[in-house]
């Protein structure tokens, strides 16, 4: 049983984030690549989808509120895992933070869950964008000479089976998936330009709703009335347990800003620029988010945001027709760079457990040329377009919460469990006010945990005895940590 709970030593994992060389990921990333990184990674489907979503159906006004309590739960998280990454640069973010201090299993668990976090993530944004370049075509009059979504009829064991296929999202997993295996730095770059397009368009957005509320601020008032609807009768449905509910749904609106620590591997000054991108993304999306919920809800009753693309409806609604364009286009950029950084995230976090042993060899195998895992990237692509072509994506995205609220948990515990084994090592971040902000995320974490669905909870638990399988019956035999263990062990 101990060695199911084999510690990775912390020296062995700042060995591998000092090593160089042909077969080691090329360090290119500075401080402006990492936060845009993070910005691209959370400002996706969020905000221009489930924002109007949760409204309608969970919180009413009041998702401004879920919106800061989720935000605060990933203020406190942010700070554990700067203060990991500065100690440990290297790619397995949670994964290998959970490894250094809970164990081996709880390590294989973490990331596992984020595998559901970046691959099941990435696969739902690319069905959102596939939405918005229809729409966007639509507006414009074009139509493709074939549909983008033909159904699929194959028969599976004797049974008939039928999906739709989305051509579109199918098409943009490609794109991106060329991008990650050419380079970090070309990945960064297009990031980068993906970022600079999305934040001016929802700043745009914040502008001409400032601008009619100003004019119009007794119809703000009366649609921000009740700014907390009365429960319904049923959890969730409207009252506190409203926002709670709401704040377990855009808690995929933050997802995102742990994969700046999956690139420590690729940053050129990891324990300086880390903390900076992680935590200096995390605000700036969360302010964004408050004042466009805010804004939203009070341009167009709550009642009637239910829809795919509220934001762009919002801006149709006082008049700014063309905005919906502007927005269209935000949208697409946003969510491309979503996926970018997704699937570079999932790639990392396998090329981490490969090289632990816990994968395969070739999951850890680096292009001689670009000096990125080509291998691994491409098979998720193909992981992330099946996904994206025949799973539900309401349901995807509150799976990806839950891996992601799990994932937090354990880094928040495992800083807590550092400082108190280990309060000699050298932290260039330190979190501020441990235990209290440690434990203020895992209670955080776990409460919207709670308020998710339960077929979703069902769904996670699942995936996790499906990935436990794997452990036991592949990973435990070939783990250099308990190989390095048996060694010591071994009598002389």
């Amino acid at each position: 049983m101990a060695k199911l709970f084999a510690i990775k030593p912390i020296s062995s994992c700042q060995e591998e984030a000092s090593a160089e060389g042909a077969h080691t990921l090329k360090r290119s990333l500075g401080p402006v690549n990492l936060i845009t990184l993070g910005i691209g990674a959370i400002i996706g489907a969020g905000i221009f989808v489930l924002t109007g979503q949760a409204a309608a159906q969970f919180a009413g006004p009041a998702v401004v509120l879920s919106f800061i309590i989720a935000g605060i739960g990933c203020v406190f998280a942010g700070l554990c895992y700067a203060e990991f990454a500065s100690m440990i640069p290297i790619a397995g973010s949670a994964y290998t933070y959970g490894y250094t201090t809970l164990g081996e299993l709880v390590a294989w668990i973490i990331g596992w869950a984020l595998c559901l976090e970046y691959a099941f993530g990435a696969a739902t944004v690319a069905v959102g964008w596939s939405g918005y370049v229809s729409s966007l075509l639509g507006f414009f009059g074009v139509r493709v000479p074939f549909n983008p979504t033909p159904s699929l009829a194959l028969t599976v064991f004797g049974h008939p089976f039928s999906a739709k296929v989305d051509i579109f999202a199918l098409c943009a997993i490609i794109v991106v998936i060329a991008v990650l295996v050419l380079g970090v730095r070309e990945s960064a770059n297009f990031n980068s330009a993906a970022v600079i397009i999305k934040v001016s368009v929802v700043l745009f957005f914040i502008g001409i709703a400032t601008i009619y509320a100003f004019g119009h601020w007794s119809h703000m008032l009366a649609n921000w009335h009740p700014f907390i609807p009365p429960n319904g009768g049923r959890f969730g449905q409207f009252g506190w347990s409203g926002i709670m509910r709401a704040g377990s749904v855009v808690f995929f609106a933050y997802i995102g800003f742990d994969a700046v620590s999956t690139a420590a591997q690729e940053a050129r000054n990891p324990q300086k620029d880390l903390p900076f991108g992680i935590l200096g993304s995390l605000i700036i999306c969360t302010v964004l988010y408050i004042i466009v919920s805010g804004l939203l809800t009070g341009i167009k009753p709550y009642t009637a945001l239910n829809t795919a693309a509220p934001v762009a409806d919002g801006a149709a609604a006082i008049g700014a027709t063309w905005g919906v364009v502007l927005i269209d286009i935000g949208a697409i950029a946003g969510l491309a760079s979503v996926m970018l950084v997704m699937i570079l995230g999932q790639t990392r976090v396998l090329y981490t457990m490969a090289h632990d042993g816990l994968l395969p060899k070739w999951v850890s195998s680096i292009h001689p040329r670009f000096r990125t895992p080509w291998l691994v990237t491409m098979a998720v692509g193909v992981l992330v377009a099946f996904l994206a072509a025949f799973f539900n994506i309401a349901f995807l995205s509150e799976l990806v919460s839950l891996g992601t609220l799990l994932a937090f948990t354990i880094v928040c515990l495992g800083v807590w469990l550092l400082r108190a084994r280990h309060p000699e090592l050298p932290r260039p971040f330190r979190t501020p006010w441990v235990p209290l902000v440690p434990i203020a995320g895992m209670v955080i974490s776990l409460a919207l945990m709670v308020s998710a669905d339960t077929p979703a909870k069902i769904g996670f638990f699942s995936w996790l005895i499906a990935g436990l399988l794997i452990y036991f019956t592949y990973s435990i035999r070939h783990s250099k940590v308990q190989g390095m263990a048996a060694e010591v062990t071994q009598p002389r």
